[in-house]
């Protein structure tokens, strides 16, 4: 049995990525094929909208990340997750800075819900990729124009936001919200669709999608379940569970 602590940064206004990472890992601890016994830890950084202006991207600053990283450190932690998808706008070279600072000050490895989700789109190449997020049309349109930087191009057909910036909001769009993006986008020729936001109740659906449009061979990457998938890679972790699967979705086929 491997016995880990997960750390994870949480944008302050954010209510979904808690319940569904703890869930997550909870169904880790369940598949004793695995032979994980988790457990996870948050701390908090002051994220309260999202939006292209300089008053947002500073929630984004360097220092109060590392102190939520320093708490977490106290606590002896495996490895570290920003569970925030500022790197999809901002550019993916700020999750650079950001895990490399992590690592410097706390010597915990570190990776953020962007980069797990890079991580798995490297290994799927060829495929065509849509985004669904709650954010409003100039930041999807931010998003699209980052992601041709690793040979990924997500056209506006595929692309769908629900066009809101207070982050507490995101939490309260449902399931039908959701189904109605991604419906849209996997009828646009998506393969893979991307819901690039942590605060979105979603990670719970992407069975049901991937399942629904079986057809497409559809894979949904969420970014809370891409969160957790890559803090099990930095550990030596690819967790290939059907019971994950079943549960979560083929972002835990490997």
């Amino acid at each position: 049995m491997r016995h880990l602590r997960l750390g994870v940064i949480v944008p302050s206004s954010n209510t979904t990525l808690e319940p569904l990472t703890q869930q997550i890992v909870a169904s880790l601890n369940a598949d004793k094929t695995l032979g994980l016994d988790v457990t996870v830890h948050f701390a908090r950084v002051r994220v309260t909208k999202i939006a292209l202006s300089a008053d947002a991207d500073a929630q984004f600053a360097l220092e109060p990340m590392l102190n939520a990283a320093r708490l977490l450190g106290d606590a002896y932690v495996d490895a570290i997750g920003w569970s925030g998808t500022s790197a999809s706008w901002l550019g993916f070279a700020s999750d650079e800075v950001l895990c490399k600072a992590i690592e410097e000050a706390t010597g915990i490895p570190a990776t953020t819900a962007v980069q797990g989700m890079n991580w798995i789109l490297e290994t799927i190449k060829d495929r065509e990729v849509g985004l669904v997020t709650p954010y409003t049309p100039d930041i999807n349109e931010a998003i699209q124009e980052n992601y041709p930087a690793i040979g990924i191009s997500i056209a506006n057909e595929r692309s769908r936001c629900a066009g809101l910036s207070d982050n507490v909001s995101f939490a309260a769009l449902g399931d039908s919200a959701w189904d109605k993006m991604v419906g849209e986008v996997v009828h646009n020729g998506a393969e893979t669709v991307l819901i690039m936001c942590t605060n979105a109740r979603a990670a719970h659906r992407a069975h049901f999608w991937e399942t629904q449009y079986t057809d497409k061979g559809l894979r949904v990457l969420d970014s809370v379940a891409t969160t957790v998938v890559g803090m099990l890679r930095l550990l030596g972790i690819r967790v290939k569970s059907e019971a994950m699967v079943e549960q979560w979705g083929r972002v835990f086929e490997s």
